[in-house]
């Protein structure tokens, strides 16, 4: 089995900052692509940053400049850095990994149970 487990959500003021982690655990190979997602309410989930294995990053135009994607290979962790929050970015954030089980075969795509931000003064 595999586990996502996101945590270091919560209440923040506008122009605040976040920093959310996501812990990849259970019987693993690799990790590839990692990405931080969001959902408000009545909203779409759409992709915030993501995160290739080797480091190349790639961001939603809403938050470039303002949030900084992550990872520690050694630790299985993935990180989201969120600094000049604004009540747009109230949300709750998904992580979401690639990972590849074993050494010969696909790679499968897994969730988190998220996280709750709520920027709000």
């Amino acid at each position: 089995q595999v586990q996502l487990v996101e945590s270091g959500g919560g209440l923040v003021q506008p122009g605040g900052s976040l920093r959310l982690s996501c812990a990849v655990s259970g019987s693993i190979f690799s990790i590839n692509d990692v990405g931080w997602y969001r959902q408000a309410p009545g909203e779409e989930r759409d992709l915030v940053a993501i995160i290739a294995s080797g480091g190349t990053t790639n961001y939603a135009d809403s938050v470039k400049g303002r949030f900084t994607i992550s990872r520690d290979n050694a630790k299985s962790m993935v990180y989201l850095q969120m600094n000049s929050l604004k009540p747009e970015d109230t949300a709750v954030y998904y992580c979401n990994a690639d990972v590849r089980r074993y050494r010969y075969g696909g790679s499968i795509p897994y969730w988190g149970q998220g996280t709750q931000v709520t920027v709000s003064s």
